[in-house]
């Protein structure tokens, strides 16, 4: 059997029981041998390949073919300028590009995921990507397996591994004493099913462990299923946007050119003079920065998120983070501080007890899984008496028990077949499960009387706002191996009440996010009378309650109606939430789910945008799009806005060039069909294309009206559509009246007719934006001071050109001064009627 990689030299792995590391040398090395621990990876030189990218567009291609061909037959001076052009577009382009990207990678690695291995002895965080063979690796509850590894060490270990083999629930790791130690894993016990194994694409729910990883990146027995994960990335609204943008253009663009070579041959023009033409026309009218300014608008965008302390991982998602209408989230952390106080400790009645906070400080102190918020609040008060119990076994905590057991005994018991299950969790099950309970430190059987008593004691604290523990237990042998089998029988100690006061700023975020269009809803674990409380606390008065009890008997069809017209869904588990947010997205919402625990990774897939925190569980920030290095609703509504802040300016260059643009291309057309010369040479097609699109580069700097970013603005294909069939219209009138005046009042030559429109349709298609930037009133809403410069020094570059030394080599002459007094008339009165059209469109 071939191996996925060579073994390693004898002696760099040593037996079990001994910890031996990789040195900080032997790790380097196998990294360049190995590679990235990334399974999907297909790594290329990122400069290498994104030049070779641009140049591999069609155009560009065909641009540098007609360059060529033009030279080959003596035309080397237009042969020059359209190279020279072509190579100043990719390089902007490029540059451009490059920047952005690079500086949201240097965003992201704050909250690049990592894995604790011991390098020169020391544990160390590493960077999950350079964990390579033979490193060992600590796991604790809420990690990623960061590769395919043996157990070395193995304690209360549970490893969720639906990824791999489709099992909800979590499965049950340990070391096994009798395997060999290996230096891979071979293929046929590439089994998840094996105990003594951790793979990656598996995270921990519960328990610690130590694994020696034996493969990486594509050689793990994930690596085929992440190849293929990563071919088809689930497409944004964005990403489907621009692709039917693209698809339109191209439509268009053929038929142009199409129509261009079959009219000109037709009438027996020159056949090359109307390819290249033609070409040129093609490239007038495709958005060739629409890549470029896409991706520098996000990352700007991005930028300015991260001020606000949010991380983008994924580019495309912050025009989906800006068009979020529903927001889903816990209300701990959200609506609250989630820092959670200690408030009492009281018997079955209310009344004060010591008993409930001694056992759950016990249960808490010996659990292994993630601790809660309520688990640091109880560990924050030292117990003495804790330190005369020793742990035997434990049954981690899983969201439909919602409950964690802890089985101990005295270390100074002579009796090994007593011992004590402790278990601790929501009320509502423990006091199901609990047959008897503890009053003045003797027991007492429950009759239907006091269990009414216990759930009126519950439901008190509740309404005050308080999050409930129930603390109950029995005695047990504590020789055996547990389940939650053996959760009956109990004995209820009482409650523990904690406190979790509103964030300051919860109740001005929540008005903020619904007056900018943003509706709130709660998915909490807690029960409705807590949910109700807070949510009044912060403003949401009379909230809409279901429970999941109800949603649990709802049909799909049924919840989509319910999901519209509820606000809090009260004690719900997480795939009740990851149905909730079907629910909502079949009604035609985007939406946004805020999660940090292991089992928010369903949601946080499912959600539009998943949004997560920088102190959440590894598996939460690996499934989230959205960081959020400071929790709360106005961390999270300053990165809504400025989402809308980077679509609106995207859309600003698509109106743009799907408008005046595409005007002009259409002008230049129907004129070269009817016209006894070119319009315009192909080379001042090319340079009027590559000066606008200069004064373009500017747009991702611009301000946005607040009244754009007051609601919700969805990716809308028809609307752009729209605008090019209503302002390309109008553009085209003013360019055949630009060719009346110059033939009939100026009778303009050849190269005056060239120079002339060659002004016009520079000014007219960059000054445009002005009127295309703002939904409102132009002369009322301020642009940005560089989109304001790059404008109007465009435009004066183009009146310029006809009196420069490069005048005779692009193919200008000066104008007649009468000319600049149409141009003004007209360029004022085009913008006015773009104006008249952006109203009757509505636009925005």
């Amino acid at each position: 059997m071939s191996s996925a990689f060579p073994p390693p030299a004898a002696g760099v792995f040593g037996p079990p029981t001994t910890l031996v590391g990789l040195t900080a040398q032997e790790a380097e090395e196998r990294l360049s041998r190995f590679g990235l621990n990334d399974p999907a990876s297909t790594r290329r030189g990122a400069l290498a390949f994104e030049l070779l990218h641009l140049f591999l567009n069609p155009l560009v291609i065909i641009l540098l073919v007609a360059s060529v061909i033009s030279a080959f037959l003596g035309e080397k001076i237009e042969a020059e300028l359209i190279f020279v052009i072509v190579l100043f577009s990719v390089t902007i382009d490029f540059v451009q590009t490059y920047r952005s990207q690079r500086a949201i990678q240097r965003l992201q690695e704050h909250v690049s995921l990592t894995a604790t291995a011991l390098r020169d002895g020391q544990w160390q965080e590493i960077k999950r990507q350079k964990i390579v063979p033979g490193d060992i690796v600590r796991l604790s509850a809420g990690d990623l397996v960061p590769a395919d590894g043996q157990l070395l060490e193995a304690r209360d270990l549970y490893v969720q591994q639906a990824a791999l083999t489709g099992e909800s629930m979590p499965a049950e790791k340990e070391v096994d004493i009798g395997a060999p130690v290996q230096a891979q894993i071979p293929t046929e016990e590439k089994s998840p099913l094996a105990r003594d194994l951790v793979f990656l694409g598996t995270s921990v729910v519960s328990g610690t462990g130590v694994a020696r990883m034996l493969a990486t990146g594509p050689h793990t027995a994930f690596g085929a299923i992440a190849a293929r994960l990563a071919d088809r990335p689930e497409e944004t609204n964005f990403e489907h946007g621009l692709r039917r943008f693209g698809l339109l253009i191209t439509r268009t663009v053929f038929f142009l050119v199409l129509f261009i070579l079959v009219v000109r041959i037709a009438m027996h023009k020159d056949a090359f003079e109307s390819f290249v033409f033609a070409v040129a026309l093609a490239v007038g009218l495709t958005p060739e920065f629409l890549p470029m300014i896409t991706s520098v608008t996000l990352g700007r965008g991005a930028i300015r998120m991260a001020r606000n302390h949010v991380i983008v991982k994924h580019l495309p998602a912050i025009q989906n983070f800006g068009t979020i209408d529903v927001f889903c989230s816990d209300k701990t952390g959200t609506l609250t501080t989630g820092e959670m106080i200690l408030d009492s400790s009281v018997d079955y009645l209310g009344h004060p007890s010591d008993r409930p906070f001694a056992l759950a400080y016990i249960n808490s102190k010996f659990e292994t899984g993630i601790r809660s918020p309520l688990e640091l609040a109880i560990l924050k008060s030292e117990r003495p008496d804790a330190e005369g119990y020793s742990k035997c076994d434990e049954v981690p905590f899983d969201f439909d028990r919602r409950r964690l057991s802890i089985v101990v005994k005295g270390k100074n018991s002579t009796n090994d077949s007593v011992g004590l299950l402790i278990v601790k969790g929501a009320p509502e099950g423990i006091l199901e499960l609990s047959t008897s309970y503890e009053t003045d430190g003797h027991m007492a059987l429950f009759d239907a009387n006091l269990r009414n008593l216990c759930r009126q004691t519950f439901d008190d604290l509740s309404s005050k706002g308080f999050r409930l523990l129930a603390v109950a237990y029995r005695n047990v042998d504590p020789r055996g191996r547990f389940s939650a089998a053996d959760e009956h029988s109990l004995v209820l100690a009482g409650y523990l009440a904690f406190s979790d006061p509103p964030s300051p700023d919860a109740a001005a975020s929540v008005v903020a996010m619904k007056r900018d269009g943003v509706n709130v809803k709660i998915l909490t674990g807690d029960n409705e009378l807590v949910a109700r409380h807070v949510c009044e606390q912060v403003g949401i008065e009379n909230p809409a309650i279901m429970l999941g009890e109800e949603l649990e008997s709802t049909s799909d069809t049924a919840l989509e109606q319910r999901a519209e017209e509820t606000t809090v869904f009260a004690r719900v588990s997480p795939m009740q939430k990851h149905r909730i947010i079907h629910a909502l997205k079949r009604r035609g919402h985007v939406v946004g789910y805020m999660g940090d625990g292991i089992n928010d990774a369903p949601s946080l897939h499912a959600a539009d945008v998943g949004i997560s925190v920088a102190s959440a569980v590894d598996v939460a920030r690996d499934a989230a799009d959205i960081i959020l290095l400071k929790p709360g609703l106005g961390v999270l509504h300053s990165g809504i806005v400025e989402g809308r802040r980077a679509s609106a300016n995207v859309l600003k260059y698509l109106l743009m060039g799907t408008s005046s643009n595409f005007g002009n291309m259409f002008s230049m057309a129907a004129a070269s069909v009817f016209l006894p010369f070119l319009p315009m040479l192909p080379t001042q097609i090319l340079l009027n294309n590559f000066l606008y699109d200069a004064s373009q580069l500017t747009i991702p700097s611009d301000n946005v009206d607040d009244e754009y970013m007051r609601r919700p603005r969805p990716w809308d294909m028809k609307q752009v559509r729209n605008f090019m069939l209503t302002i390309g219209p109008i553009s085209s009138v003013y360019d055949f009246l630009t060719f009346y005046v110059l033939l009939h009042f100026f009778h303009a030559s050849q190269p005056e007719f060239h120079t002339g429109w060659f002004v016009e349709s520079l000014a007219t298609q960059t000054l445009v934006i002005f009127v295309i930037r703002t939904a409102g009133n132009p002369l009322k809403s301020r642009p940005g001071l560089p989109l304001a410069i790059t404008t109007i020094l465009i435009v004066a570059t183009g009146v310029a050109l006809p009196y420069s030394p490069f005048a005779r080599l692009l193919g200008f002459v000066p104008l007649p001064a009468p000319f600049f007094v149409f141009l003004a008339i007209s360029t004022v009165t085009y913008l006015a009627l773009v104006e008249w059209g952006k109203r009757m469109l509505r636009l925005g």
